[in-house]
């Protein structure tokens, strides 16, 4: 069971890392005009240009964490279906 455990925590830190590197380090993700008017609003002394920004990148984030959480259900939910298929046996 350990082993398990361990081979899939090193693809996990594997595909992690691989993610992190190939990710760019700035990510601005606005069409044009949003681009422009959060660069006009910096310009004159507005924050609001970097909140637009983080919830671009809140937004992007959210399918992945629902997804993951999902797929962790699963995996836990299926994890246990195996352990009383071994009780069941003994």
């Amino acid at each position: 069971m350990s082993n398990k455990i361990t081979f899939y925590s090193r693809i996990l830190v594997l595909s992690l890392a691989l993610a992190f590197t190939a990710a760019p380090q700035v990510a601005e993700a606005q069409c044009p005009m949003c681009r422009m008017s959060a660069e006009s609003n910096l310009k004159n002394g507005g924050t609001d240009g970097r909140g637009l920004n983080n919830g671009i990148l809140y937004m992007l984030a959210t399918p992945y964490m629902i997804i993951g959480v999902i797929g962790f259900m699963w995996w836990r939910n299926r994890r246990r279906e195996g352990e009383d298929d071994l009780i069941l046996e003994d």
